[in-house]
């Protein structure tokens, strides 16, 4: 009796390893299908519709017969078009006269700004984006927090300052910003993608060797002759 309730016991077992082994395999490529599949039905339905009324004025057939996804095609051809104008002299020109003109605005300035501070922020372009990964001990000693090095000042007795952006896991887009004396800020060689990847995961996708790969507590030469 007692092998009989073995056996199955480790048929169960095994039954559900495979089922978990699986599970893990399947759900992120179902996360991700139903990701693209959101972000696809939500930009089509926007675009589709606005392009059917245009073509409704040359062609009623041929808006008829639009197939869906063409909105995001077009919409991947005015981006690039849009970004190779960016790249030449006539189009940095038109770029900055619009930012300049989207600025000028009340309110509008304002959201436009924050937009275009956190978008460069998260993809590390611009002047205003995550310049490195960094560690700060918090919330007590010899506990280290990951931060982003956004920024450096000095206070009203000339000290520099370390404004460190800290993420939320796994959520980063929320967080909270930490003003850090110079020398209690360490360096790491991590790239903001791969610190992204940890935070988003909660430490379970990251560098391997990654004691290696933090600086403490040399790595903050780095951050002072920047």
């Amino acid at each position: 009796m007692k092998e009989k309730q073995s056996f199955w016991r480790k048929v169960l077992n095994a039954v559900r390893r495979n089922i978990v082994a699986g599970l893990l395999f399947l759900l992120p490529i179902a996360i991700t299908y139903l990701v693209l599949r959101f972000l696809f039905n939500t930009i089509d339905g926007v675009i589709y519709p606005a392009i059917q009324q245009i073509l409704m004025y040359f062609d009623p057939r041929l808006a008829r017969n639009l197939p869906h996804g063409a909105g995001i095609v077009i919409l991947l051809i005015v981006v690039y078009f849009v970004g190779l104008l960016g790249s030449n002299i006539l189009g940095k020109w038109v770029g900055k006269f619009i930012q300049r003109l989207f600025l000028r605005m009340p309110i509008v300035g304002m959201i436009y700004s924050t937009a275009k501070q956190l978008i460069e922020s998260f993809s590390g372009e611009g002047t205003t984006g995550f310049k490195r990964v960094v560690m700060i001990e918090y919330p007590r000693t010899n506990c280290w927090a990951i931060g982003f090095l956004t920024n450096l000042a000095n206070d009203e007795n000339g000290k520099q300052m370390a404004l460190v952006y800290i993420p939320t896991t796994p959520t980063p887009n929320s967080g909270w910003l930490a003003v850090v004396p110079i020398e209690d800020v360490y360096d790491t060689d991590l790239s903001v993608q791969e610190a992204m990847r940890m935070v988003l995961s909660g430490g379970t996708v990251a560098p391997q060797e990654l004691k290696k790969r933090l600086a403490f507590p040399t790595g903050i030469d780095k951050i002072e002759n920047q």
